[in-house]
């Protein structure tokens, strides 16, 4: 009963702040609790949430989880303090209120066991009766006081001594006030700055150099310059420090500790005593550690917004393609791929190795687009690209225009990291290292999707300081993106890769081996219903990945759509009512459905096919264009048939460019001169915006004009604003 009561409060809690109805919130806590997933519940639980989307509903089971470790802890708070005998009603209710974990740990810290301290010294020497009494009794002279406690055998020989470590007693109950610290954490919020100067050995015109002589309040600092300055300082390149009104806060403590009398300024040094050596250190790593981890967060949201929009490229879908994947000293790696990403010819070219070498490149990547049909060339971004592409140009040129070859520069981060893996030597055995990170180059123009999730997502290189972030905690944000855009999309049970299906609702990555292992030893799936055959695959499981799996070969339509076997009978019912069959779904011949239903009401068909509103909705869509895939709605990516040097560029020139990374002070776009140009964010808009990713996500193919072009630093500028006529 209890249980339930907490959770009741939890689920208020939870639709105060997400603004959700209490109701919605409840069956979404039940839903996770019951094991569901979150693509799920996002997908196929519309009725029961209130259509609340995905990201949402990973919002509220990771804030959940929070409260849930906020009430054990609170738990564990008080039976600890009972334990010693001292918890009180009033102190029991405190605990109950607070609303972050750093709450209840004021509050227990003055019971928690502490090492060997000034104050627990003090404290074996049978001073903690004279602290007590002056700071009840601020009336009381503190010198008379102490005399009565010299006592040569406990090691306090004078009044002196006895008040030195009376102070120190009363110096930590101060620092353990959650009232004080409270007090205490919001002044620094308001009045504190973070600074940081140069290092003694620091590098005059060093990485950091913006940095030496940096100060900035805490509320205006940016997440990447947080993570800068921690980083910084760990590189010994920077001293960065916490610096506040010094007075200001010793004068809040002492005001909320010291009372009138004859003892006021015995109480007013224990006070400054306790801010200046235990409360000031205290507050700056505790300060210094919020900034840290809100950063943390802000960099981890900033990495998984931007890896949405690169999983969710549009593919390149049934083109020959070749993948290059540039190299000085050990060549440029060619594969040749079909329309469904089969490997038909390798090969290794050297363009920069001279001009004989150049010459037979072009005449040898000529043969294999002639012989294999190629339509597309996918240029690898990393070492060397900038010559590969100047040499695809030539190559290009040579075929003639008339030949339809295109070419697009594809973010290569992570590559390397998959060829080099068990899963890429798996996949490829016959081919080496380099040669496989040709052919997942080549196929992430094809189906970026189904080649990235080979890869951790931290590889990929969309974000800011990656390497610097709480590994398990960027691990789970960036997996929840990946899991989201797979589902979003769905999966051919039959082509898919373990990687790809073991991000499918449901299923984990020995079910996803499983799955293949039965694609292999049976044949093709020919229906959605044969995967309970699949070893480890229950009902359950079965339950949360179906809806998500796709089976063309099926003879059943709708096992090759978003419809839940759950709602079949309601998608029959569904062109039963509007007078239609199976047959005009296999034909595309629903053109008037959506009318249809309008006409006869959704309310109405609904409640005739025993689902809801949304699920209806949603049936209706899919029936409307079984297998069919999100991603060919976006825009497509930018494929090219020319190419730019850097010292082409001028001022005032528009381009047509790719976003490659959004960060918080602006964004990186590829308008095809190998070096990619930053946006500022005061250039993105000619409206305000707070954050780049207000306007722009990777991956999305924008204009933009030259401003400065600095060929020392190989630096390019550029804007998106609208270049506005000068009056005359």
């Amino acid at each position: 009963m209890e249980e339930q009561t907490k959770t009741a409060e939890i689920v208020s809690v939870l639709a105060a702040e997400f603004s959700k109805p209490e109701q919605h919130v409840k069956n979404i806590v039940q839903l996770l609790d019951e094991g569901n997933t979150v693509p799920f519940i996002a997908r196929y639980r519309k009725e029961m949430h209130g259509t609340t989307d995905d990201q949402t509903i990973r919002a509220i089971s990771d804030r959940l989880g929070y409260l849930r470790n906020l009430e054990t802890r609170r738990t564990e708070v008080k039976n600890s303090i009972a334990g010693q005998e001292k918890l009180t009603a009033e102190l029991a209710a405190a605990i109950d209120r607070a609303a972050t974990l750093a709450e209840v740990e004021d509050l227990y810290r003055p019971y928690k066991q502490k090492r060997s301290t000034r104050a627990t010294a003090a404290k074996e020497k049978g001073l903690e009766p004279l602290a007590l009494l002056l700071s009840e009794h601020p009336e009381r002279d503190p010198a008379a006081e102490a005399a009565a406690y010299i006592d040569p055998e406990k090691g306090v020989n004078t009044a002196e001594e006895a008040l030195a470590g009376a102070s120190d007693i009363l110096a930590e109950n101060i620092s353990d006030d959650a009232a004080v610290r409270k007090l205490l954490r919001a002044f620094y919020e308001q009045r504190a700055f973070l600074c940081s100067e140069a290092a003694k050995k620091a590098e005059k015109d060093g990485v950091y150099s913006n940095y030496y002589g940096f100060s900035s309040p805490l509320d205006k600092l940016q997440s990447h310059q947080v993570l800068a300055l921690n980083r910084g300082e760990r590189e010994k390149a920077l001293k960065v420090s916490l610096e506040v009104d010094r007075l200001g806060a010793e004068e809040l403590v002492a005001r909320k500790t010291v009372k009138p009398g004859k003892a006021a300024s015995f109480l007013r040094g224990a006070a400054v005593d306790a801010y200046e050596r235990l409360l000031a250190p205290s507050l700056e790593r505790e300060v210094r550690a919020s900034l840290t981890e809100k950063a943390n967060e802000g960099a981890i949201g900033q990495f998984a917004l931007n890896l949405k929009p690169l999983l969710m490229q549009p593919p390149v879908k049934g083109f020959v393609t070749m993948g290059l994947d540039p190299g000085y000293r050990m060549g440029c790696k060619v594969a040749v791929v079909d329309g469904t990403g089969k490997v038909l010819d390798t090969a290794v070219v050297y363009p920069t190795h001279g001009e004989r070498q150049r010459a037979e490149c072009i005449a040898k990547l000529a043969a294999l687009i002639k012989k294999h049909r190629v339509a597309h060339i996918a240029i690898g971004n990393g070492t060397a690209s900038r010559e590969t592409e100047q040499m695809t140009n030539e190559l290009i040129a040579s075929l003639g225009h008339g030949a339809g070859i295109s070419y697009a520069i594809v973010n290569e981060a992570g590559a390397s990291v998959y060829s080099a893996s068990p899963l890429g030597a798996k996949e490829f055995p016959e081919y080496d290292v380099n040669l496989r990170s040709a052919i997942s180059i080549a196929r992430r123009l094809q189906d970026p999707l189904a080649e990235l999730v080979k890869i951790d997502p931290k590889s990929i290189g969309v974000g800011q300081y990656q390497h610097d972030m709480p590994e398990k905690r960027l691990s789970e944000a960036l997996g929840a993106v990946v899991e989201d855009c797979v589902n979003a999309v769905g999966v051919d049970v039959n082509t898919a890769s373990a990687p790809l299906l073991a991000r499918v609702s449901g299923l984990n990555a020995s079910v996803a081996e499983n799955v293949v292992k039965y694609r292999e030893e049976h044949g093709s799936f020919r229906s959605r219903r044969e995967l309970v055959k699949v070893k480890g695959l229950g009902e359950k499981a079965y339950e949360q990945c179906a809806g998500f799996m796709r089976v063309p070969e099926s003879d059943r339509v709708l096992d090759n759509t978003a419809v839940h076997p759950e709602s079949y009978e309601a998608a029959e019912t569904l062109l039963s009512l509007l007078g239609y069959t199976m047959d005009d779904v296999r034909a595309g011949r629903l053109g008037e459905l959506t009318e249809k239903l309008k006409v006869y009401g959704a309310e109405r068909a609904a409640k005739e096919c025993g689902v809801g509103v949304p699920t209806l909705r949603d049936v209706a869509v899919e029936l409307m264009k079984p297998g069919r895939d999100p991603r060919d709605e976006l825009p497509p990516p930018l494929l090219r048939t020319d190419v730019l040097e850097i010292k082409d560029l001028k001022p005032g020139m528009e381009l047509k460019g790719t976003v490659r990374n959004v960060i918080d002070f602006g964004a990186f776009v590829d308008i095809g001169v190998h070096q990619d140009g930053l946006v500022h964010i005061s250039q993105i808009s000619d409206k305000f915006i707070r954050h780049p990713s207000e306007a722009l996500s990777v991956g999305q193919v924008v204009t933009v004009r030259v401003l400065d072009v600095d060929l020392k630093k190989n630096r390019i500028s550029l804007t998106m604003k609208k270049d506005r006529p000068k009056k005359a």
